[in-house]
């Protein structure tokens, strides 16, 4: 439930038609989608042999290719949206690629599991260890994220470089429940993940 609920949450905020470049776009489960539900000019990009082959599999236009490894060869602008879900916690250069997507677009759609929920501060108070959530699945041992931030984190890193943020979306998973609902209040504090509509101008 959780794909399905991101998936219609970003695809909400795409116009039928635009040309949108997905990073670190897994299996294309998303680039799918937009392409089904928004006729959009969909590519993707992402290193995994196994992922880039499901891609492939689907019809879907991808590059394999190291996020790290920046510049990008796109020209400025190119892109009327450039989609970083749930990755940007993956990558050594997280600031990089921020500023490189929104080279490349004209805005920046950015999802990313909030690691400063009350349930998360709970475990390290009462616990002392790493946090495993539903949204964070791993432990400290095996987790492919570098990064980990929280909402408060991001709006301050937007504003130190210049970072509009557009617009705004909280989800909350739904007691006793794998569905998640959009939310409002204290989102630092509630959410477990945010998207941030992002741009340089």
């Amino acid at each position: 439930m959780l794909r399905q609920t991101i998936h219609k949450v970003i695809s909400e905020e795409i116009k039928d038609g635009e040309r949108v470049l997905d990073l670190g776009c897994g299996d294309g489960a998303l680039l799918q989608y937009l392409i089904k539900n928004k006729n959009v000019k969909g590519h993707g990009i992402d290193i995994s042999d196994d992922m880039i082959i499901k891609c492939i599999e689907k019809g879907l236009s991808v590059i394999q290719l190291d996020l790290d490894n920046l510049p990008l060869d796109f020209p400025t602008k190119f892109f009327d949206i450039v989609v970083l879900n749930q990755t940007i916690q993956q990558i050594y250069d997280s600031k990089g690629m921020i500023m490189e997507m929104l080279r490349i677009g004209k805005k920046g759609i950015l999802g990313f599991p909030n690691f400063g929920t009350l349930p998360i501060r709970l475990k390290f108070l009462f616990y002392g260890t790493m946090p495993v959530s539903k949204e964070l699945p791993y432990k400290w041992y095996d987790t492919p994220n570098i990064h980990l931030l929280t909402i408060k984190d991001f709006k301050i890193f937007c504003k130190e470089n210049g970072i509009k943020i557009k617009k705004e979306i909280y989800l909350k998973r739904k007691f006793l429940s794998d569905k998640y609902k959009k939310i409002k209040l204290f989102p630092n504090l509630r959410a477990e993940l945010a998207v941030f509509i992002i741009s340089k101008d």
